[in-house]
């Protein structure tokens, strides 16, 4: 018996060993400002040797006003939902808040094109630039998510980098003053109705213009529970659009990265 409980430890041990999933901060310095990243690469073993030489999907995300990368990780934990996925979580700095925080003492990102200097899009290009070096990335597969302010940066991504960016998923976010420059782009936004920062009733209006600059049809069809699937009217021209409506108010919701990852997977081998 003493024997079979080491045998069972040991193969245990290696498993983990094997397919652990550590994480790997990156540092860069982007317009001599240290910026930071905490990127989780798919984990190292046996039975990930395939996926390891294949092109990897890769996935930003931007974690909300005040928040920082590893809490993200520790929120969202898409990196453990995806594991064929390289996961990225950058770091945001210091941002005078709208809605909270008018001194900036919190982490944030840039609001729209020019504020803070464009500095956090300066720090996506450069970090960009810099996975592509290090990881073998799927072009085709670049997928940007974010919680409030940083769901308002997946937005304004979406307005200035959205050429070589697959598909979004901001999450209780708005982003009224660059709505109109939105073109085309599969989308699943997630709204609370219970919101009391972002109104649902300023989501509302996001989503419907979303929609409508997807050239999406009126009618939604059920994709999961809670979830609204609007096809486009011309697939050549438009873009998916889900909708998720919940009540947890605020917060990320608890099975907000299981609907992120199946949309994003959608556009596996695309």
């Amino acid at each position: 018996m003493k024997t079979c409980w080491i045998t069972l430890l040991l193969c245990i041990g290696f498993a983990l060993s094997v397919d652990a999933r550590d994480s790997v901060t990156i540092e860069l310095e982007v317009e001599a400002t240290e910026r930071q990243a905490v990127v989780y690469p798919v984990a190292v073993g046996e039975k990930t040797a395939a996926i390891k030489k294949a092109e990897m999907p890769l996935v930003f995300c931007f974690h909300g006003h005040g928040g920082s990368a590893q809490q993200a990780a520790r929120s969202f934990k898409l990196h453990e939902s995806w594991p064929e996925g390289l996961v990225v979580y950058p770091q945001g700095l210091p941002t005078p808040g709208k809605l909270t925080d008018p001194e900036g003492k919190r982490n944030g990102w840039q609001k729209s094109p020019g504020d803070q200097k464009d500095r956090d899009l300066k720090f996506y290009d450069a970090l960009l630039v810099e996975l592509k070096k290090r990881y073998a990335i799927d072009s085709k597969r670049i997928f940007v998510m974010g919680h409030s302010n940083g769901g308002g940066f997946t937005y304004l991504l979406w307005v200035t980098r959205g050429r070589d960016i697959t598909a979004i998923a901001p999450c209780a976010a708005v982003a009224p003053k660059i709505v109109s420059e939105l073109t085309p782009k599969p989308c699943l936004h997630l709204a609370g109705t219970n919101d009391p920062l972002v109104k649902f009733s300023w989501q509302e209006q996001m989503m419907a213009a979303v929609k409508k600059i997807n050239l999406c049809q009126a009618e939604g069809n059920s994709w999961a529970p809670g979830c609204l699937r609007y096809e486009p009217t011309d697939k050549n021209k438009g873009a998916p659009m889900i909708q998720y409506i919940h009540n947890q108010g605020h917060r990320y919701p608890d099975n907000a990265t299981a609907l992120i990852v199946r949309f994003f997977k959608e556009f596996e081998g695309k």
